[in-house]
């Protein structure tokens, strides 16, 4: 279906993650320049003496509180609607459909805990460090452990479609990326927890910014994953599927039956042949 455009809206889908990443990207490094050159660095409650370099949590406990809930609330829960957006392209077969039902499991579980992920986030933010102390560390270990479980079973439902579809090089690259994605914020999860424990602030809170930020190209990643969604020939037109089916009738007369496409499908329907029609599957 060459030529074929694919309607305006088909680009939401590639949209949305980036939105969610920009978004976040954008809150970090409003909070950050807040801190660093409005309040020039300043020690903030409930910063350690010896602390020299403010967790995300202890700006986003003070004027900046609505800036984090309003924005860190935007981009879980617009990246959340991702995961059930692919779900669903995939049940359309606009995109690889999966070819088991433990693919659609591992999907449905990576939805759960995007979700778990996202209410952790949400409250973390609503529950500042300085009065919710206890309520804040434990949803931030909600957020942390929902996406990377998250990720790993989204790695695994691809890693299962791989084997089905080998020449989709989109979801080999995706799955690096999210493969990568788990080593790399797992290993920053448990420095941060250990620096932490060991009163090692400074360090921990360098991790934590780090984690924060390869977090934004997690999101940026699922932009990818929705490539083959915007491809024009999953959009054909009324007009080009007729011209399609007049053509198809017009080569079936040619081969010799008057009766048209319905003649010579039954004509291979009754020698056990069947016409192969072409996947709409990437």
């Amino acid at each position: 279906m060459a030529g074929v455009k694919a309607p305006w809206w088909a680009t939401i889908y590639v949209i949305v993650p980036i939105f969610s990443g920009f978004v976040w990207l954008g809150m970090l490094l409003g909070m950050l320049l807040w801190w660093t050159v409005k309040e020039h660095s300043v020690h903030l409650v409930p910063m350690d003496a010896n602390q020299h370099i403010a967790y995300i949590s202890d700006i986003g406990a003070h004027q900046l509180q609505p800036l984090f809930i309003a924005m860190g609330t935007t981009t879980v829960v617009s990246f959340t609607t991702v995961f059930v957006t692919e779900r669903w392209l995939r049940h359309r077969g606009t995109i690889a459909r999966n070819t088991s039902m433990f693919q659609k499991i591992l999907s449905g579980l990576a939805i759960i805990f995007a979700i778990i992920g996202m209410i952790g986030l949400i409250i973390l933010t609503c529950r500042n460090d300085i009065k919710y102390s206890k309520t804040h560390d434990a949803c931030l270990v909600v957020f942390i452990a929902g996406y990377i479980l998250s990720a790993i079973f989204v790695c695994w439902e691809y890693q299962r479609l791989g084997i089905h579809y080998r020449q989709h090089r989109i979801l080999r690259i995706s799955f690096w990326i999210k493969l990568a994605f788990i080593f790399v914020e797992l290993g920053l999860a448990i420095a941060f927890g250990v620096l932490s424990d060991k009163e090692n602030y400074n360090p921990a809170a360098v991790c934590e910014w780090v984690i924060s930020l390869i977090y934004t190209f997690y999101v940026w990643s699922y932009a990818i994953d929705f490539i083959p969604a915007i491809r024009t020939r999953h959009y054909a037109s009324k007009e080009t599927e007729i011209d399609m089916a007049e053509g198809m009738e017009s080569e079936s007369r040619m081969r010799g039956y008057p009766g048209g496409l319905a003649q010579e499908e039954a004509a291979y329907g009754s020698t056990g042949v069947a016409r192969g029609h072409e996947s709409r599957n990437f």
